[in-house]
C-alpha cells in the first residue's frame, strides 16, 4: 500500500510538474519568437530624425488587444538608463528547471522502465542515468566551446557542425538507451544549450551593458553582440524540441529501428520551417524552406510506415480460432495487464498508462485496434520490453485482429 502511495504521490508530481513546464514553456519561446520577430521587423528612422538622434536603430508601429505600440531598438543603449528594465530571463529558468525535474521523476525515478531497453543494451539503472545526465554537460560544453572558437564567427558553417553533433548524439544515445529516453535526452541536451546560452552568455552581456551605463561609461556593444548570437541559436532550436517535448506520443519515430536517422530528418525540417519565418519578418519569401521542411516530413512518414506482419505458423491438427482469444488474453494478462489495469503490479506504475486497462475480455476488445498498433505493428509495448513479450506472441495478437479480433 506504501509503495501504491508513493507512486501515485510521484504520479501527481508529474502531472503539476508537467504543467509548470507548458506553461512555462510556452512563456519562453513566446518571447524568443515575439523578439526574433521584432528584431527582423523594425525598419531603421529616417537619418537626422529625432529617433535617429536619440541612437534608435530602428521601430515599427503595432497594434494589439485594442491599444498601439510603438518599439524601438536602441544602436547600442539610451543615453540614460530607465528606471524601470524587464529582464526576460525567469521564464528560461523555470522552464529548464521543470523540465530538469521531469526527467527525474519520469525518466530517472523508474529507470529500469523508461532508460532501459535490454534488446539495445544491458544497462543497469544508474549508468543509463549517468548516460542521460553526462550528455546535457557534455552537450553544452562542447557547443559553448566551438561558439567560442573562430567558429562562432561562421554562422552557417557552426550551424551545419552543431546539426551534425545533433545528429551523433542522437545515434550514440540510440545504442544504449530505449528510443523514447534517448530522443527526451536529445531533447533535454539542446534545452540545456538554450539556459546555458541565457544564464552564461545573454543576462550577464546584458547585465555588463547596464552596469557600464550606470557608471557613465559608453557599453561595449560586443557584448549585445554576443547575446543577439545566442538568442538566434535559441530560436531555431526551439521547432526541434518541441517537436521532442512531443514525441513520447508517438511511439512510430522513436522506437523505430533507425530512430536517430528519423530524428535527424525532423530536426531538419524543424530548422527550414523555422527559417522560413525568420526571413520572411525580413520581407523575404522563400517558400523553398518550407516546402523541403514538408517534403523531408512526408518522406519520413513514408519510410516509417508499419510493414505487414508476419503470421504465426499454422501448426498442424491446431485447435480451432475460437480458442485465438484465450491465447491473445493470455498472453495480454501475462504481458500487457501488468501496467494496463485498474491496479497494475509493475513497480513505477500507479495507474494505467495513458488509461488504457486491459484486464478483461471486454476492454481487451474495446482497445484491440491499439494493442495491433502498439504490440504488434511498432512493438512500442510494453515500455522496454519490461515483461519479455516474445515475437511469436506478438503475431498470435497480430493474426487475431486481422481476421476480426473476435
Amino acid at each position: 500500500m506504501e509503495a501504491f502511495l508513493l507512486t501515485y504521490g510521484v504520479e501527481w508530481l508529474n502531472l503539476i510538474v508537467r504543467w509548470l513546464h507548458l506553461i512555462t514553456g510556452i512563456a519562453w519561446i513566446g518571447a524568443s519568437f515575439y523578439f526574433v520577430w521584432l528584431d527582423n521587423s523594425i525598419r531603421p528612422p529616417k537619418p537626422g530624425s529625432e529617433l535617429a538622434n536619440k541612437g534608435v536603430s530602428g521601430e515599427l508601429w503595432a497594434v494589439h488587444g485594442g491599444g498601439f505600440y510603438n518599439p524601438q531598438k536602441y544602436l547600442v543603449a539610451p543615453q540614460e538608463l530607465p528606471q524601470e528594465l524587464h529582464w526576460f530571463k525567469w521564464e528560461a529558468y523555470w522552464t529548464w528547471l521543470s523540465g530538469f525535474t521531469l526527467l527525474f521523476i519520469v525518466y530517472y525515478f523508474n529507470a529500469s522502465a523508461m532508460m532501459i531497453d535490454k534488446s539495445v543494451a544491458d544497462l543497469t539503472s544508474w549508468q543509463s542515468i549517468g548516460i542521460g545526465l553526462g550528455t546535457l554537460v557534455v552537450g553544452w560544453t562542447v557547443y559553448d566551446l566551438l561558439c567560442r572558437s573562430p567558429l562562432g564567427k561562421r554562422e552557417g558553417l557552426l550551424g551545419i557542425i552543431m546539426y551534425v553533433f545533433i545528429v551523433a548524439v542522437a545515434f550514440v544515445l540510440s545504442k544504449l538507451l530505449s528510443g523514447r529516453a534517448a530522443y527526451i535526452h536529445v531533447g533535454a541536451m539542446i534545452g540545456t544549450m538554450m539556459v546555458g546560452n541565457v544564464l552564461m552568455l545573454i543576462i550577464p552581456g546584458q547585465r555588463k551593458l547596464v552596469e557600464a551605463m550606470k557608471i557613465g561609461q559608453s557599453p561595449d556593444p560586443i557584448h549585445g553582440q554576443k547575446a543577439k548570437q545566442r538568442s538566434v541559436h535559441n530560436n531555431y532550436f526551439t521547432l526541434p524540441v518541441l517537436f521532442i517535448m512531443i514525441s513520447n506520443h508517438y511511439a512510430m519515430t522513436y522506437n523505430h529501428a533507425y530512430n536517430w536517422l528519423v530524428l535527424a530528418v525532423i530536426i531538419a525540417a524543424g530548422v527550414l520551417i523555422r527559417h522560413f519565418f525568420n526571413l520572411r519578418h525580413k520581407g523575404q519569401v522563400a517558400w523553398a524552406f518550407p516546402a523541403a521542411g514538408v517534403v523531408l516530413l512526408l518522406a519520413v512518414a513514408v519510410a516509417i510506415a508499419p510493414k505487414p506482419t508476419a503470421k504465426p505458423a499454422v501448426v498442424e491438427g491446431a485447435a480451432p480460432a475460437i480458442s485465438d482469444f484465450v491465447r491473445v488474453q493470455g498472453i495480454i494478462s501475462q504481458r500487457c495487464a501488468t501496467c494496463h489495469s485498474a491496479q497494475p503490479t509493475q513497480p513505477g506504475f500507479a495507474t494505467a498508462p495513458a488509461g488504457i486497462m486491459l484486464q478483461s475480455p471486454e476492454l481487451i476488445h474495446q482497445n484491440a485496434a491499439k494493442i495491433y498498433q502498439q504490440a504488434v505493428q511498432l512493438k512500442a509495448m510494453p515500455i522496454g520490453n519490461l515483461t519479455k513479450i516474445t515475437d511469436d506472441e506478438r503475431a498470435v495478437i497480430g493474426a487475431w485482429f486481422e481476421a476480426g479480433a473476435k
